[in-house]
């Protein structure tokens, strides 16, 4: 199963929308899908030119369910500042041990 397959899986056909991004049934987040398909064939609009796709899970209960990309709640890497490539702040030599 590849989450980005253009095709669908069969167990999308069924899937619920669920409110609050979670598996209705157990109330299971995300991560915990043992499958996951993103339908990025029919991407929706909105202002400024972004885009939410539908997201659909088959959660480890067995349920099937999905919700808009745009109400995934945020990872706990969302507020860090991005790697730069290098950081001119860092002194080589006490890193390194050399006084």
């Amino acid at each position: 199963m590849e989450a980005f397959s253009p095709t669908p899986p069969d167990w999308t056909a069924l899937a619920t929308h669920a409110q609050g991004f979670c598996c209705p049934n157990c109330h299971a987040g995300s991560t915990a899908a043992t499958a996951a398909w993103i339908n990025r064939r029919s991407p929706i609009l909105l202002e400024n030119r972004k885009r939410k796709w539908q997201e659909f899970y088959h959660c480890e209960c067995g349920k099937d369910w999905w919700g808009w990309s745009d109400d995934r709640t945020p990872n706990e890497f969302a507020d860090r500042t991005p790697y730069n490539g290098g950081d001119s702040d860092l002194d080589y030599d006490s890193f390194f041990g050399y006084f």
